[in-house]
């Protein structure tokens, strides 16, 4: 495969996961990467400079070009020097595929202010920071006359976008936010060349989702296995692939499944326009409109896959966690 030679991508989060595997699928592409990632745990603390080099070391050893990184993404000038690192390296930077998240996992009433903010700075200012870096960059190279095919894929997740999944109120609200930036930007960087699309990954095996029960179980040997996070590195290369069209979509992956998302749109309306509603009235129109109620539609999609049968077990399971987390 050479679909990406002479393309340089910087992927955040590549030292496991989804980003790893991403990163090994680019490099056998062709392209040159850069592998982002401070080796740190779920919740963000720590760090080990190994995690980021044991990939690049992989890529090489089969042949490809890869260079570590261990900086930040919610460090200024770490998202700046990543940036700088891919140029310095190969001469270029065509895309950046931002990943890296970390997650921390409780209850509302449970959840600290340091919690909610280092989620939040991983997941939804580090993707910011980084795509600010590299279009500065890209945006002087338009100015010195030099106008390429550049990309960004942002990563989101079903939590925040599709399914409101209790004890992640951080993770949930970063995703949306990711979510939204990828169509504003989108909008904003088609006058530099710049696609920006946004993959969001399901029941994928991660670090993350391995406590989620039947996330263990694989397919037989030598059958396409829906939960490896290799199911979504193809999607994230067609993205940052030369001549792709696609700008502004947000992307679902499940399994070999890939679904556009439309977000939110607008449902049916009540009007009134000679005089202010009173609230006996909105209480007996607003109530006659088809209203979903969150909890059902995670029931369906949530409890299904965990085998839990019917919307009141699902709730009491969801509620009895909630009280644990």
């Amino acid at each position: 495969m050479g679909e990406l030679t002479g393309r340089t991508v910087l992927v955040t989060g590549a030292g496991r996961g989804i980003g790893r595997a991403e990163a090994l699928y680019l490099a056998s592409c062709g392209a040159n990467v850069v592998v982002n990632d401070p080796g740190v745990e779920i919740d963000g603390r720590g760090g080990d400079e190994g995690v980021a080099a044991a990939v690049a070391d992989e890529i090489r050893a089969r042949g490809g070009r890869a260079v570590a990184d261990t900086g930040s993404v919610t460090d200024w000038v770490d998202a700046q020097r990543m940036v700088e690192l891919a140029v310095a390296e190969f001469g270029d930077l065509h895309a950046v595929v931002n990943n890296a998240t970390i997650e921390v996992n409780k209850g509302l009433e449970r959840l600290t202010e340091a919690e909610f903010d280092d989620v939040v700075a991983v997941k939804l200012k580090g993707t910011f920071a980084v795509s600010r870096w590299a279009t500065e960059y890209w945006r002087g190279q338009v100015d010195d006359g030099v106008r390429t095919d550049r990309a960004i894929v942002n990563t989101a997740s079903g939590s925040g976008l599709l399914n409101p999944l209790p004890t992640q109120t951080n993770y949930a609200a970063a995703n949306a936010g990711v979510a939204a930036m990828t169509t504003v930007h989108a909008v904003e960087l088609r006058r530099l060349g710049v696609r920006v699309n946004c993959v969001s990954p399901s029941m994928v095996r991660t670090r993350l989702t391995n406590p989620v029960p039947g996330m263990d179980q694989a397919p037989p040997e030598g059958e396409l296995d829906p939960k490896d996070p290799a199911v979504v590195a193809p999607l994230v290369a067609y993205l940052v692939s030369e001549g792709c069209p696609l700008t502004g979509q947000v992307l679902s992956v499940r399994g070999g499944s890939i679904a556009v998302n439309h977000g939110w749109t607008r449902g049916e309306q009540i009007n009134k326009d000679s005089e202010l509603w009173t609230v006996p009235e909105l209480a007996e129109n607003l109530t006659a409109l088809p209203l979903e109620d969150p909890f059902d539609r995670l029931a369906i999609a949530v409890g299904g896959a965990l085998g839990i049968d019917g919307r009141d077990a699902f709730e009491a399971m969801v509620n009895a966690e909630l009280d644990k987390s």
